[in-house]
């Protein structure tokens, strides 16, 4: 009886003490790698619009700098997206002055009579023509359209199907044909390839545009045209074919954290309930 008694005593005490460990039972949390991603899965088109945007936004604030007279932080800018970029001038938007473009022949006026473009690329603008964006209007256009088609996509991404790969390749045709003949063209020298006359084009149309239109690059011709419009194309084929990826990505890693919570939960509501059972 005796020894009853202290058997009965002791898993007494044993289902008083687990009884009063519920008290100090923790809510189930996450750690901190589980939490960071979650957030992360929620949100990651805000995080992409934040650092996206602003490495979009420097290069306009380049000139912003320049045009103050903060001339260290305007050429650090810069010089950081000479490795992202050729900055020729002539093929450059231009802020704070009478015209948003200029012609080879007016850069070279104002900088250096010279067909180098490394030289050439390093015409940043002066007071009186404004100050240059420190990338190109390909560069505005692709880089630009990527994040305000990011945005237009996302409300609209439960009703809108993801662009197979071939719809991909071929709204980044246009742009490749555009660059590579660019490229082509500017190795017979800078203003003396095909692509700056354009002659072939006056023949194929013939001659049915003003012949500011033919040649050059400044805004309004045909080069300058296809430089924005397949910049736009490439960026529409950038978000359409990889940010439904990434939303599914998000969409599957958030569902598993949120899962992984909810047996957390359910396991610990059980266990609260056993001990309490336990101690009835």
């Amino acid at each position: 009886m005796k020894g009853m008694r202290m058997s009965s005593s002791s898993s007494l005490t044993e289902t008083d003490r687990l009884a009063s460990s519920v008290s100090y039972l923790k809510p189930p949390r996450l750690s901190a790698s589980d939490r960071f991603v979650l957030w992360f899965s929620r949100r990651w088109l805000l995080v992409f619009s934040l650092s996206y945007g602003l490495f979009v936004g420097l290069p306009f604030l380049a000139p912003v700098f320049m045009q103050i007279g903060w001339d260290a932080p305007g050429r650090a800018v810069y010089f950081f997206y000479t490795f992202l970029c050729h900055q020729l001038p002539q093929r450059s938007f231009f802020l704070f002055g009478p015209q948003g473009m200029y012609d080879l022949l007016t850069i070279q006026a104002a900088w250096d009579n010279t067909l180098n473009p490394l030289v050439l690329r390093q015409f940043v603008g002066n007071p009186e023509m404004g100050w240059k964006v420190a990338w190109s209007d390909r560069m505005v256009s692709m880089y630009g359209s990527i994040l305000v088609f990011g945005w237009l996509w996302y409300p609209l991404r439960k009703r809108l199907k993801a662009l197979p790969l071939w719809g991909f390749v071929l709204l980044s045709l246009p742009i490749f044909l555009d660059g590579s003949t660019h490229f082509l063209s500017d190795m017979a020298g800078i203003g003396r390839g095909f692509r700056d006359s354009n002659a072939w084009l006056a023949v194929l149309t013939g001659d049915a545009f003003r012949s500011a239109f033919y040649a050059g690059d400044t805004l309004g011709s045909f080069n300058s045209w296809m430089r924005l419009v397949t910049g736009i194309l490439f960026g529409i084929g950038i978000v359409w074919y990889g940010a439904p990826y990434i939303e599914e990505i998000a969409l599957g890693t958030r569902q598993r954290i949120e899962l992984r919570l909810q047996a957390m939960q359910i396991l610990s509501e059980r266990f609260i309930e056993r001990i309490k059972e336990t101690r009835a």
